[in-house]
């Protein structure tokens, strides 16, 4: 009998020869060369990238995106926002008033207490995981740079916290015209209350991502916000009763320069008109005093968005 033919593999494109050392009977070993080919679709830029990841923050502070456990309390914190309002329309169309209870300005400083633990819980969400799992440098690769890193975490944590505050101020001012209240008068109200709630908004979110950003340990960041809050707004209100019982109204002004939602109390009472929940209603004592709440406000605002990009310039390639 002849011994058939052991056919010998030949070289394709893309598909080399086996080696000769491949025993007769077996298949050849092929190497595949499938090769890479380069993206030839549309590059959206920097700009796409930076929106992508605002739409995506803002959708988590709320914990849409992921699991039913994330959207517990950031919801709880919405409704019990908005269910003082409710009662209050509520009494207003049945009372028959001829205003509402609570002005629109007061209503955020009333509930100090939900937007401080919406802060202290969605701020350490938003970018602490980012730092613990080291992805910081991921989203700094092309095209996305610090700065808009930076800034899409602001603008989504101030605008989650404009849509918790500005919610029940809809609630109320809508409650208002049912109930057939001036018109005019409520809608003067309902925009100063918003220019209130934006500029709180700025205030906290900014005070909350610079924490939140010095720990990658969530918890931690928690309790600082929370600590921070608290504790200069309890020493505030402590110096300003004292000075309240020596009839020091002219101090209870310049004190609460230094506690945030006091610095929103002094600035709406100068800027907006609104009633100041100080003691004694005692606001800036005067005009250098109204503007240096002002030029605080400001100054902290821009000053945690810089204290954000020093401290990515540290960590983005880490």
């Amino acid at each position: 009998m002849t011994q058939p033919d052991t056919a010998t593999p030949h070289a394709t494109p893309g598909a080399p020869a086996a080696a000769a050392g491949t025993r007769a009977g077996s298949p050849p070993d092929v190497i595949h060369n499938i090769g890479y080919r380069s993206y030839e679709g549309p590059r959206l830029g920097r700009a796409y990238a930076r929106k992508s990841l605002f739409a995506q923050s803002l959708r988590g502070a709320y914990g849409l995106g992921r699991s039913a456990k994330s959207k517990v309390l950031p919801m709880i914190l919405l409704g019990v926002m908005c269910l003082p309002a409710l009662i209050i329309v509520a009494v207003t169309v049945f009372a028959d008033r001829s205003d509402l209870p609570v002005q629109y300005t007061r209503y955020a400083v009333i509930l100090q207490a939900v937007i401080t633990l919406f802060v202290a819980s969605q701020a350490p969400q938003s970018v602490s995981r980012d730092l613990r799992f080291k992805t910081t440098p991921l989203y700094f690769s092309r095209p996305i740079e610090r700065v808009d890193y930076v800034a899409a975490k602001y603008a989504a944590l101030a605008s989650a916290l404009f849509l918790l505050t500005a919610l029940p101020l809809l609630i109320l001012y809508i409650g208002a015209l049912l109930a057939k209240l001036s018109f005019g008068h409520q809608t003067a109200g309902f925009a100063k209350g918003l220019v209130s709630v934006l500029l709180l908004s700025l205030l906290f979110a900014g005070i909350g991502l610079v924490i939140s950003a010095v720990t990658p340990r969530r918890g931690f960041g928690v309790a600082a916000v929370i600590a921070l809050f608290v504790i200069t707004y309890a020493a505030v209100s402590s110096v300003q009763g004292v000075a309240a019982a020596q009839e020091r109204y002219d101090v209870i002004g310049w004190i609460g320069l230094f506690s945030p939602i006091t610095l929103i109390d002094g600035f709406q009472t100068w800027f907006l008109g609104a009633h100041s929940a100080f003691p004694h209603a005692s606001g800036p004592p005067n005009a250098a005093a109204g503007i240096a709440y002002l030029l605080v406000l400001l100054g902290i605002v821009a000053g945690t968005f810089a204290l954000l990009m020093r401290r990515y310039e540290k960590v983005g390639m880490a």
